[in-house]
């Protein structure tokens, strides 16, 4: 699965999810719901980029 990274350094990772958030495991970026941010600096989800 593909990792994402905020602006403010934070990656998301699918395998380990968002679980402080209510994101499980497994859970893919392009899956996560809209109103997830991120959970260091409240960026919108249009602002991370995919990591080779």
């Amino acid at each position: 699965m593909e990792e994402y990274e905020c602006p403010c350094g934070y990656v998301y990772n699918p395998e380990n999810g968002d679980p402080d958030n209510g994101i499980d495991p497994e859970t893919a970026f392009m899956d996560l719901p809209e109103e997830w941010l991120c959970p260091l600096c409240e960026s919108d989800q249009e602002y991370f980029e995919l990591l080779d």
